[in-house]
């Protein structure tokens, strides 16, 4: 049987454009049944998201996901904190890092796994100064400039 390709569900977009993402990471959530379904039938919002580190636990917070359609009292609040599934390895490497100056865990991209679980892409990211985020959008518009070039010459 062929692997399916991940589904996403929703991206962080700003979030490269606030920080310098070092490493990332693969967590599952905690999700009760209807907040699943719900995924399923519309996307979350998540770029006000973030992730903290409390007594052992990575916990997700700020991200809302819609109340399931059809769900009756089962569907819980839309805003609520929710557990990150990680590895005691790692979450003790996260809990290092976090307690350096300017390190922040960030949600990067909710999505569907091959095998249909709901995983969250996180990173480590250091934030972005004003200056770094300018010579980001310089490099990004010279680049534009290039391929533009490259391609008007290749019509000739």
């Amino acid at each position: 049987m062929p692997r399916r390709e991940r589904h996403t569900i929703a991206k962080n977009r700003s979030a490269h454009h606030e920080y310098f993402i070092d490493e990332t990471f693969e967590a599952g959530i905690a999700l009760t049944g209807t907040e699943v379904r719900s995924l399923r039938e519309r996307a979350a919002q998540i770029t006000e998201s973030f992730c903290l580190i409390r007594k052992g636990e990575v916990w997700l917070h700020g991200v809302h996901i819609l109340p399931f359609s059809h769900g009756n009292i089962a569907n819980g609040d839309p805003d609520r904190k929710r557990r990150l599934l990680l590895h005691r390895r790692q979450i003790d490497y996260l809990d290092g890092k976090l307690r350096t100056k300017g390190m922040a865990l960030v949600p990067l991209e909710l999505y569907f796994d091959d095998r249909n679980r709901v995983k969250l892409l996180i990173g480590l990211a250091r934030g972005k100064k004003l200056y770094d985020k300018r010579a980001d959008m310089a490099k990004r518009d010279a680049q534009r400039d290039i391929q533009r070039a490259l391609k008007e010459r290749n019509r000739s």
